[in-house]
């Protein structure tokens, strides 16, 4: 077994230079069992049957017993009926041969067949599926269970490539952007701002950039052979025979998902939209620190809007505002939202708001939401603002920068209260909804939170 275990189908050893990049040795031995699994022998009803469900065959055989269901397996390994049960009529069992006994399974349908989770078009492909996952976890159950002992993910495969790629692009992209953007934002506009949101910039650190992000893994059906880059074993079965990150295309068994590092670096092939996408996926497809959308629209905003009156306050038609989205979904970075396409302002400022609505985790996290609020109920100011600080700093990195950037041009919108009407009470009670949401979606519970954390 354990020579069969290291066995290759394709790749060689890895070199260190990741520019010299080799496939990785794909352990073979969990392929091999399924190539020798029982296949599925289907025993025919001789008869008619009456009542037989429509989307059963010849396999069914009406209502008899276990013993008679035996009987008519014959000992041969793989081979299946189906019955409806003597004691439970209208309730229907897959009698299966496997390993010297017959096994009984309760079925269901619901437009596919099924027993557990996986759902199929075809008794049997049902019956192929289980038969190879029945062998294969009687064969090499103790293989199974040591799998994600020794990885291959650490040192060879997409997370050493990968991470050589990112850290390249980081150091080039946090010199240039840090250089132009930060230096200048905290320079200039951090002086204004409120004690808050001045002390969380200035503790803000280089290990914010290279944010960290979960896997986003959903169960997959891979046509052909497929291999778990993480531990490196076939991934056995018909369907749903692992998982698939759906941002970065990562695929392992599912019980590999639960070791798999945050280091998910999202591929921007795989995201299909700006709007509505998670903010910290978002910024790591783009490798920036902030969503792009956010810097594009504040930068406009602040170039030709800061003394329009009711900034923020007054809506766009709501149309125009939908075509931006569209634009930012379509065009992402190249988006043109300039003066000519959108003279009005307020179309920016409610395409803005729309996208912190549209984020599936707010800016101010489901997480952090009940701690903000607890923190908003303290009398005394200065321990109020200290607690307020502790709360921002349990803020993922991406939404924590990008709170701190918003932060930063709110004060601006207040500098120009005087052409504006706009002051930090207006400003909150239009962001207080946008940026924060309970967990539980409530109207009453949103409108006595945002109050409490405005007064």
């Amino acid at each position: 077994m354990a020579a069969s275990s290291n066995s290759s189908l394709s790749g060689s050893s890895v070199s260190s230079d990741a520019e010299e990049y080799q496939p990785p040795i794909w352990k073979s031995y969990l392929y091999q069992l399924q190539q020798e699994a029982p296949r599925p022998k289907r025993i025919i009803c001789p008869g008619e049957v009456e009542n037989r469900p429509k989307y059963y065959g010849r396999e069914f055989h009406g209502i008899i017993s276990r013993e008679q269901a035996d009987e008519l397996l014959g000992g041969v390994e793989g081979a299946y009926i189906l019955r409806e049960s003597q004691r439970q009529p209208g309730c229907y069992t897959l009698a299966l041969r496997f390993g010297n006994q017959t096994l009984n399974y309760r079925l269901f349908y619901d437009g596919k067949h099924f027993v557990g989770e996986k759902r199929f078009e075809s008794i049997h492909d049902l019956v192929t599926d289980g038969l190879i996952t029945l062998y294969i976890e009687t064969k090499a159950s103790e293989y199974i269970s040591k799998m994600t002992t020794n990885p291959i993910y650490e040192h060879i495969g997409y997370a050493t490539l990968l991470r050589e790629k990112v850290s390249r692009r980081l150091s080039r992209s946090k010199n240039e952007s840090r250089k132009t953007n930060v230096t200048n934002e905290e320079h200039t506009a951090v002086e204004k701002i409120s004690s808050l949101v001045r002390r969380a910039a200035l503790t803000h650190n280089d290990n914010h950039f290279n944010y960290e992000k979960t896997h986003n893994f959903k169960v997959h059906t891979f046509r052909g052979p497929h291999w778990c880059e993480y531990c490196a074993n076939f991934m056995w079965g018909l369907i749903a025979q692992g998982v698939r990150c759906s941002d970065c295309g990562l695929n392992v068994h599912k019980q590999c998902s639960k070791h798999v590092p945050n280091d998910c670096q999202p591929d921007l092939k795989r995201i299909k939209k700006v709007y509505c996408c998670d903010l910290t996926t978002l910024v790591k497809a783009h490798n920036t620190q902030r969503p792009m959308v956010v810097d594009i629209c504040i930068r406009e905003i602040e170039a030709r809007g800061l003394k329009s009156e009711g900034l923020y306050r007054v809506s766009g038609f709501t149309e125009h505002i939908e075509d931006v989205k569209m634009a930012f979904d379509r065009d992402g970075e190249k988006a043109d939202i300039s003066a000519n396409i959108y003279p009005d302002i307020n179309i920016i400022t409610g395409a803005l708001k729309l996208y912190f609505r549209d984020l599936p985790i707010p800016v101010i996290t489901y997480d952090t939401y009940s701690k903000f609020i607890e923190a908003a109920k303290i009398s005394n100011a200065d321990e109020r603002l200290e607690a307020v600080h502790e709360v921002l700093m349990l803020l993922p990195p991406a939404h924590y920068e990008t709170l701190r950037y918003l932060m930063i041009h709110l004060k601006k919108v207040t500098m120009n209260e005087k052409d504006n009407f706009m002051n930090a009470e207006n400003l909150g009670i239009v962001f207080g909804p946008t940026l924060m949401r309970p967990p539980e979606d409530s109207t009453l519970t949103t409108l006595h939170d945002m109050r409490l954390a405005l007064s």
